[in-house]
């Protein structure tokens, strides 16, 4: 998924399952800022104190480093969750390996990981206090939970599963276009040596063979994949149930109980957001960004009018509000001048959640499911 759900479809599904404006863009704000959060390594400071943080995602200039592009610590917590086949703790599936490690939509790995979410929010003595970062990690939470509609059936390690041999569009028929504008976009920002492979051999990792088709919310498509299966998918159907479970998760967060029957969206509003869907069909993710936050600040949503920003990098971004900096990329070599505020900033408590998540899903998690990152997973021989 991309910014135009992450971001705003997070935003009105918070509002919608009852939190208040500013809580709302705290969510949808780190939800986003999953796929926005590059920079990793230790922050410096005047005064001789260091912060050390983690990226939970990568630029795009390091899908040319393969190995490094694999890195589990980013694709396996944040973007690609394993889904176990769907089974719960105490099963299996049949198969290999890999057949534990391929994302699957609203698993049992999954709902566990937003209970424990949720859980974790129980234990801070005062959940909306300036240096929580509990929401946050909802947030964070909510990114990861979201992509396993959005990256189902694919793994985030690189294993030919990602293969995708054939696109087609909604009648099964040949997507030529589609086909045709993968071809332009690897050979204008791979190098020509890669020229002659097919994209999924050059790329098997997460859904890179399908370029951005698993995550724009308005088509319908089809592949087949690496173990020669015929899949097909329906975007608008996946992100309307993705969005529906989240309102549900949120409702449950805020009763502090992860248990608990929720009603969900409501229907009206369900409804509007299943057209939006449908029918935003711009090819850039931040045209439709930008229609999602004209609906809402329009007051087509039954929370009301209200304007919603959201900005990565750069003057007026939490880093920016954190650090005073408005650099896209850090050198390593920056030394920043330390303020108090920075240690009840949203971008220091966005890190400290991010560290948190991913320590739950790596170490705690995944285990549970007989998943442990290194070596196992790492084999080139796993098929």
């Amino acid at each position: 998924m991309q910014i135009d759900f992450h971001h705003g479809v997070t935003y009105v599904v918070a509002r919608l399952a009852g939190f208040e404006h500013q809580d709302a863009q705290v969510i949808a704000y780190s939800a986003q800022y999953v796929d926005d959060a590059t920079n990793a390594g230790i922050i410096r400071f005047n005064n001789g104190t260091e912060f050390n943080h983690v990226s939970s995602a990568h630029k795009f200039l390091d899908y040319r480093n393969f190995r490094e592009l694999a890195h589990h610590q980013v694709w396996m917590p944040f973007h690609f969750l394993p889904g176990n086949g769907g089974l719960p703790a105490d099963q299996s599936p049949i198969g290999s390996f890999i057949d534990k490690l391929i994302c699957r939509p609203n698993s049992y790995i999954a709902q566990d990981m937003v209970a424990a979410c949720i859980s974790n929010s129980l234990f801070s003595t005062h959940p909306t206090h300036p240096q929580s970062h509990s929401l946050h990690r909802l947030g964070i939470t909510m990114h990861v939970y979201a992509d396993t509609w959005a990256h189902q059936g694919f793994a985030g390690i690189s294993h030919p599963v990602n293969e995708a041999k054939i696109l087609v569009d909604a009648q099964g028929k040949i997507d030529q276009k589609s086909t045709e504008r993968v071809k332009r976009y690897f050979n204008k920002n791979f190098v020509n040596r890669f020229a002659h492979f097919f994209i999924s051999e050059v790329f098997p990792l997460g859904h890179g063979a399908v370029l951005s088709n698993p995550d724009r919310p308005y088509l319908k498509w089809g592949y087949t994949n690496g173990l020669n299966q015929r899949i097909m998918r329906d975007n608008p159907t996946d992100f309307l149930e993705a969005a529906d479970q989240m309102c549900r998760w949120m409702q449950r967060y805020r009763i502090g109980d992860p248990a608990a029957c929720c009603p969900g969206l409501p229907q009206a509003d369900k409804q509007l957001i299943a057209k939006l869907l449908q029918t935003t069909t711009k090819r850039s993710s931040r045209s439709r960004h930008k229609i999602w936050l004209r609906a809402i600040a329009e007051g087509q949503f039954s929370f009301g009018k209200t304007q919603v920003t959201y900005k990565a990098k750069g003057k007026g971004s939490w880093k920016h509000q954190a650090l005073g900096t408005e650099a896209v990329v850090d050198t390593g070599d920056e030394i920043f001048p330390f303020q108090a505020t920075f240690l009840d900033s949203h971008w220091k408590r966005f890190h400290d959640a991010l560290e948190e998540h991913r320590t739950y899903v790596v170490h705690k998690l995944l285990p549970k499911y007989g998943i442990r990152m290194g070596s196992q997973i790492e084999q080139p021989s796993i098929h």
